[in-house]
């Protein structure tokens, strides 16, 4: 949500989108891109579950989409929040207290894959897992089940989140320490440095090489506070039942 200049973006090189005061992106596999003037910004991340709770509708139609919240159907309850979260002047704690205010006031919805989702969710926290075998093992699901949570709520099938999570935690480690290098920061799973690059080129669009020349002075920081606040770099690698610090 933003106040300001507004923003124009693209999702893995697609349609832009732009001239938009909120925009609302689904689980993603690849890069957001996006180029803006002045602005004050406010984002609201849902891990799997957060979005089970808060957005009617399966997770992977949305899947690496961009979209206006204004135009899509499911993303009406949200509306009310879009338009009335900045006042004529800049007020973060106002803005931040009518962000908490909106989701308190929602009605809970009973979600009978609530335990299915938390459990699939720790189990991809593990960095022990290799194979789509061993995450179904450590869910307590069938695989045929496994590929239906995960897609509806998860937004992609398993093979592709153990993917992604090996890929976000070798990106993390770089970007907390680039001392390390890449070698020093690739995830064990990975066979070798080859394998690395290929998966860089599908999640990120580019090469390490690429990467490293380009400057990071917001995500750096982004990735230190999210570190201290949540205990985790980024939000792929984020606790299902993600507390306040200072509920621990």
């Amino acid at each position: 949500m933003f106040q300001g200049s507004y923003p124009d973006s693209d999702i893995g090189g697609g349609a832009p989108l732009g001239g938009v005061q909120a925009t609302f992106t689904g689980p993603t596999s690849t890069t957001v891109r996006f180029s803006v003037g002045t602005t004050r910004i406010w984002g609201i991340g849902f891990l799997p579950l957060g979005w089970a709770r808060f957005v009617d509708a399966p997770a992977h139609v949305y899947a690496d989409r961009l979209m206006d919240p204004r135009k899509e159907r499911i993303f009406a309850a949200f509306r009310p929040l879009i338009e009335g979260l900045f006042g004529e002047t800049a007020d973060e704690a106002g803005e931040l207290e009518r962000i908490g205010a909106h989701f308190a006031a929602r009605v809970p919805v009973e979600l009978p894959d609530e335990e299915r989702i938390v459990a699939c969710h720790a189990a991809l926290l593990d960095p022990d897992l290799a194979t789509v075998a061993d995450f179904a093992e450590a869910a307590r699901l069938p695989a045929h089940t496994l590929e239906r949570l995960c897609r509806r709520h998860f937004g992609f099938p398993p093979r592709l989140l153990l993917r992604r999570q090996r890929f976000m935690r070798s990106l993390a480690q770089y970007m907390l320490d680039p001392s390390l290098k890449w070698i020093g920061a690739i995830d064990g799973h990975y066979h070798d440095q080859a394998q690395f690059v290929r998966d860089f080129h599908r999640f990120m669009g580019m090469s390490p090489s690429q990467y490293v020349a380009a400057p990071h002075p917001v995500l750096s920081g982004v990735m230190r506070a999210r570190l201290e606040a949540a205990g985790a770099a980024v939000q792929a690698l984020h606790h299902p039942l993600l507390k306040h610090p200072a509920d621990r």
